[in-house]
């Protein structure tokens, strides 16, 4: 019989999710550069013109050429730009993610009951969709100001602060932090998709296991994340487009919808255009998500062991308050029974 894996507490989830989602970030942080870039620039299909927010003489044609042209630009620190607001936002939305998840995970297996087979694929993405949609709520504002800082140019790139100070005086004021909510809000289905993929693969390449080897985590996470991104790309380069500044051809007129911005692009690039970037979109959800659920596992088995050992501490100690406590006592009976012998 297969070990029940040991359980863990929302906020130890979290914690994990979180950790691991930023060491995973971190390590491949280029790429997430590189792909935004991409997904910004608009080339028209009519023209050999492209063009970007950052001026219209950029355009890069491919992954590689994108980073050489960033590091001989902008030197190495250009491949991070606005890394430490994008760290904080991947922590925030991890944390938040991975709380909900946690939670609502456990209380549906607590109603079904323990005897109740696993939950089905349509429950671990309804179960991930909510956790979600909850997360985004909370930490879309980060998402924003970091798309802003990694589609400016060199010249005009602002700290964190300054960044979300120059969106909250745009045209949409304070609700200017939470552009492409919609958009987002739809996009959950992405982290739905690739949990709910992830649990539904480990049940069939690894059945009956609970605790994965480091290797295998990181083959079904990276399998669920480009399941869900090749289902979800056209949404994902929309809501960049909604969040970043409008393209030179809108005259500083900014998107209204995620679906304005999806005509916008086929418009001037046709169907193929929404796909854009998906190079680095794909390798940088690869490794990301099988990074996150190889380190995830790793830090919830920690947790697991600390808090083991912080149980195991507090009983010790508690033993040993228990046993002075009862020395106490038969010191004071015998001490009782020797005074009147004393007096006699």
């Amino acid at each position: 019989m297969a070990q029940s894996k040991p359980a863990i507490s929302p906020w130890g989830g979290a914690v994990a999710g979180a950790t691991g989602a930023v060491i995973a970030n971190a390590l491949v942080y280029p790429l997430d550069i590189v792909k935004t870039r991409l997904q910004v620039q608009v080339r028209d299909n009519n023209s050999d013109k492209t063009s970007t927010e950052a001026g219209e003489s950029q355009h890069y044609t491919s992954t590689w050429n994108a980073i050489s042209r960033i590091m001989a630009e902008e030197g190495i620190q250009g491949l991070y730009a606005g890394m430490n607001g994008s760290l904080v936002g991947v922590a925030s939305t991890n944390f938040a993610y991975f709380y909900w998840y946690t939670v609502a995970r456990t209380l549906y297996t607590k109603s079904a009951g323990p005897s109740a087979a696993a939950p089905s694929t349509a429950i671990e993405l309804s179960l991930g969709a909510a956790a979600g949609a909850l997360a985004q709520l909370f930490t879309i504002p980060v998402a924003v100001v970091t798309t802003r800082q990694q589609t400016a140019s060199k010249a005009d790139r602002k700290g964190l602060i300054a960044t979300a100070q120059e969106v909250i005086e745009g045209p949409d004021g304070v609700s200017g932090l939470w552009r492409g909510l919609k958009a987002s809000l739809v996009l959950v289905v992405n982290p739905a998709i690739t949990y709910g993929a992830y649990e539904r693969l480990k049940t069939i390449f690894f059945p009956g296991k609970t605790k994965l080897k480091p290797w295998e985590a990181f083959l079904l996470g990276a399998m669920s994340k480009a399941l869900a991104t090749i289902a979800t790309q056209p949404l994902i380069v929309a809501k960049v487009g909604l969040q970043s500044k409008p393209p030179p051809a809108r005259n500083g007129k900014p998107f209204g919808s995620f679906v304005e911005v999806m005509r916008f692009i086929i418009q001037h690039e046709g169907v193929r255009g929404l796909f854009k970037g998906m190079g680095p979109q794909i390798l940088k959800g690869l490794l990301v998500q099988g990074i996150l659920m190889m380190t995830k596992e790793k830090v919830e088995l920690l947790f697991v062991l600390l808090l083991r050992y912080l149980k195991s501490l507090s009983l010790s100690r508690a033993r040993s308050a228990i046993a002075a406590s009862s020395a106490a006592a038969d010191l004071a009976a015998n001490a009782a029974k020797i005074t009147p012998l004393v007096k006699s």
